[in-house]
């Protein structure tokens, strides 16, 4: 069992109330005392509620497991079920239509047709590979998986895979932002002229932005596809662009544009323990400074 420490009629897990103290409150306008006493003023206003709510719900399954207990062995009758789901409160009257809408929702969840990531937030690895899989590389999404029929083959680079990843994401260039003429495939240079790019494409629409490195050099070329972004980067001495005839080094897709962080892994986080790690590791998202080590070591097989 924990320790507690007992603060404005609160018994609170020493964990916990640690990490409150030392974290949490770090750089907030927020005194201890303010922190404590609100979360104690809404534990003794919602708690007694909570537990009301908690006990009519236990009423209600000792009522129907009574129910089923009585009628064991027995055809089930769904009209007197419903009857008695009635009768306990347990089902009440459907109400009359109404209208409900919501305001200031996101446009990650209200508007763009991306996909969405669940992970544990207990495992900042997790939660971090999570949180910047905004955007991912087509270029190494083709070449280490099986998106183009095969999988890689040995360990080093394979030059002629390499060559068809290019050939695959180029394509869908094509297929995503064509061009008004010709193919992605056969650009020398991508260039922004005013708000134009060059080539242009069939949509120009489809053109919605660029960034230039420090030299003022066009380095990326954003595209968008049903509200979905592709980021075209251009980099003349990148591994791969130094090779591209138009420098292009990387093609970056717009992925899992949102992210639940769930409180739970294999079991809930219920103890105290598993509460401020969850908490730890949000925190750390919030601020930006979450860390994990990972260390990789490969397995080595001898035959003998």
């Amino acid at each position: 069992m924990s320790q507690r420490t007992e603060i404005y009629g609160l018994s609170v897990a020493k964990e916990l109330f640690d990490f409150i103290e030392n974290h949490a409150l770090s750089g907030l306008a927020v005194t201890s005392d303010q922190f404590w006493s609100g979360l104690a003023d809404m534990v003794h206003d919602l708690g007694p509620k909570n537990r009301a709510l908690l006990s009519y719900r236990e009423d209600l399954q000792k009522k129907i497991d009574s129910w089923h207990i009585t009628l064991r062995g027995k055809d089930h009758d769904a009209a007197a079920y419903q009857d008695f789901l009635t009768e306990i409160g347990y089902l009440v009257p459907e109400p009359a239509d109404f209208v409900i809408s919501t305001q200031n929702v996101d446009p990650e969840i209200a508007l763009i047709p991306g996909p969405q990531l669940v992970v544990p937030i207990m495992n900042a690895r997790y939660a971090l590979n999570a949180a910047n899989a905004r955007w991912g590389s087509l270029y190494d999404a083709l070449y280490g998986t099986n998106a183009m029929g095969d999988l890689p083959e040995g360990r080093g680079y394979d030059a002629a895979r390499g060559a068809r990843v290019i050939g695959w994401a180029k394509a869908y260039l094509d297929r995503a932002a064509p061009l008004a003429n010709g193919s992605h495939a056969d650009v020398t240079s991508y260039e922004v002229v005013g708000d134009k790019l060059l080539p242009a494409l069939a949509n120009s629409g489809q053109y919605v932005g660029m960034n230039k490195n420090e030299s003022g050099n066009l380095n990326e070329v954003i595209l968008q596809k049903n509200g979905l972004h592709i980021a075209i980067q251009i980099d003349p001495e990148g591994n791969i662009g130094s090779g591209d005839k138009a420098h292009v080094d990387d093609v970056l897709l717009e992925s899992a544009v949102s992210v639940i962080m769930d409180c739970e892994d294999s079991v809930a986080a219920v103890d105290a323990p598993d509460k401020v790690l969850a908490y730890t590791n949000w925190l750390g998202l919030m601020r930006g400074d979450l860390a994990e080590t990972v260390i990789k070591t490969e397995l080595l097989l001898i035959e003998c």
